[in-house]
């Protein structure tokens, strides 16, 4: 599946709750109940993302050419923010990530429900994927 396609999937499945955000809020809940735990010799310092309001932790590798990401939060709702960002991001080349719109965000209005250090948190979350997928390009 293309970012793009994944991107369709999410905006269709919040289109699901109109404007209700609090089934939004419960829908990134669960989604981050849903996320695959990252190994704890990831959850360093060096693996946080600033900025955030709570911790987050985002680790990458790459395999077979595409690029993994696992990670995690210590907040309910952000770890949901970090759910969507490895279900849109994950495994796929550094030139897809690099690349990618990520147009999902504006569509769901997640940015402009989110508290100003979430919201925040959540463009360094992005800069990081996209500076792990240059770093990774640029070795290859």
């Amino acid at each position: 599946m293309t970012i793009e396609e994944t991107e369709k999937e999410i905006t269709e499945e919040f289109e699901l709750f109109g404007n209700e955000w609090e089934g939004k809020y419960e829908h990134l809940i669960d989604l981050g109940r849903s996320l695959p735990l990252i190994d704890n010799k990831y959850k360093t310092d060096d693996k946080l993302i600033r900025g955030c309001q709570s911790k987050v932790w985002l680790h990458s590798e790459i395999q077979d050419g595409k690029i993994i990401f696992t990670g995690d939060s210590d907040a309910i709702i952000t770890k949901g923010i970090v759910a969507l960002m490895i279900r849109v991001l994950s495994n796929h080349t550094p030139d897809e990530i690099i690349n990618a719109q990520l147009d999902f965000i504006d569509k769901v209005g997640l940015k402009e429900h989110l508290s100003p250090t979430r919201a925040n948190g959540l463009v360094n979350m992005i800069k990081q994927m996209k500076m792990d997928s240059l770093a990774y390009k640029a070795k290859t």
